[in-house]
């Protein structure tokens, strides 16, 4: 990484930004926004989104940062960063605000376009998932113990006879009911899971799941932190029209459609 970072001190901002998640969570009743792009936006994304960009500037001064819930940064400010934060302090308001504990904080770090460390944390399980590709992937439990996660040994799911995919709980599209009937028809087992949020991808990374195929509209900031973690548990996280690598800091911050493997 061109900035080493420590990753306790990620960990920390995490916890924070989820304690201040949890009491807005907590509540009998919390205001809703909408806004111009007609999502939602409530009390927990502003006040998590304070904590952790206040954080990060303190900690790491030098390296700019890019949130959903912050200002919004021209493509021809950002288009040099060779390294930057990608933030989302509530990914998943819609689960957020169904009171179904399926929503994440996501921080990531993106060198030239790759994600090369996040961490995800899960505020109602108490959950942390992090890591990357140079460090490896790991699973911080509530009591504080940790697991590595590799599935690098695991074989492709179009390679298995029974195959768990995992899609959106808000955002289930046709395609992806055409791809769970495609592998039934080639004979496979299907499992069907359905998750929030960038959960989807952490299910891939701990080998929960097999394959996620996001046929679907998401934003960068949706997805680089987990898609570190999935690096780093061995997978995969690849454009489903090129199969290239799905990249970040482009002009236009909507991902392409991808696949989870």
């Amino acid at each position: 990484m061109s900035t080493p970072i420590d990753p306790s001190t990620i960990l920390e901002i995490l916890d924070s930004a989820s304690d201040v998640i949890l009491e807005v969570y907590g509540k009998d009743d919390f205001n809703v926004e909408t806004k111009d792009d007609s999502s939602p936006l409530t009390e927990a994304d502003r006040r998590a989104n304070e904590i952790i960009v206040t954080a990060l500037q303190k900690a790491y001064p030098e390296i700019p940062i890019l949130s959903e819930e912050s200002k919004e940064v021209p493509y021809e400010t950002r288009r040099g960063w060779k390294q930057f934060w990608l933030v989302d302090p509530v990914d998943g308001t819609k689960e957020f605000i169904k009171r179904n504990g399926e929503f994440t904080v996501n921080i990531a770090l993106v060198e030239d376009g790759v994600p090369v460390w996040g961490g995800v944390a899960r505020p109602t399980e108490g959950t942390i998932f992090f890591g990357g590709p140079a460090t490896g992937s790991f699973r911080r439990a509530s009591d504080g113990s940790t697991t590595k996660l590799d599935q690098s040994a695991t074989p492709h799911y179009t390679a298995l006879d029974q195959v768990t995919v995992v899609a959106s709980r808000s955002h289930l599209t046709q395609e992806v009911t055409d791809l769970v009937e495609k592998l039934r028809a080639d004979g496979k087992t299907v499992e069907f899971l359905s998750a929030g949020s960038s959960l989807k991808l952490c299910l891939v990374a701990e080998g929960k799941a097999d394959v996620y195929p996001r046929f679907g509209p998401t934003m960068e900031w949706d997805t680089a932190a987990a898609h570190a973690v999935a690096l780093g548990a061995g997978r995969q996280v690849n454009r489903a029209d090129t199969g290239e690598p799905l990249a970040y800091n482009k002009e236009n911050l909507l991902n392409p459609w991808f696949i989870v493997e």
